[in-house]
């Protein structure tokens, strides 16, 4: 990792980052195709004081982004602790395989040692699996379900 660095998400990231968004959601790694409203909402809360999220950026050496995540923070009953959700992890194609991923986990290890780690990721996704894998990730068997609050 180099050449690339791993900083958090400031507000003049926002159009770099929304570009990033627009291609993730609409890719197969992504079971919706978001909107332009939450993709502002969730750099928003990221760049912000906003306790449930918090947003990083990849950077190549020039200082432009190649990539982005964002984490959002929970509590889980079911272990009796804090919770960090890797909710959006998106490297441009030319970066991958160079160590990006490892570092924003091995941050979220240093930065939330006591906290559980959890992700989604669709289970065709073997590239993005093995790295999880990897990182001490285990797959969960059971599924999630939704309910989302109707439009007003």
């Amino acid at each position: 990792m180099s050449d690339y660095s791993l900083r958090p998400m400031e507000a003049p990231d926002r159009e770099e980052v929304i570009r990033m968004m627009r291609e993730f959601y609409a890719s197969e790694a992504v079971l919706s195709n978001g909107s332009e409203e939450i993709f502002n909402n969730d750099v928003d809360a990221c760049v912000s004081d906003n306790p449930f999220a918090s947003g990083y950026v990849f950077t190549r050496e020039d200082g432009s982004i190649c990539g982005y995540s964002m984490l959002a923070h929970s509590f889980s009953t079911e272990y009796g602790r804090p919770v960090i959700w890797v909710e959006d992890l998106f490297i441009e194609e030319e970066a991958r395989g160079r160590g990006l991923g490892a570092a924003l986990f091995d941050l979220v290890n240093e930065k939330y040692p006591d906290h559980i780690h959890r992700l989604e990721v669709e289970e065709t996704n073997l590239r993005a699996i093995r790295t999880y894998t990897k990182k001490g990730f285990e797959a969960l068997r059971y599924a999630e379900m939704i309910r989302k609050p109707e439009n007003k």
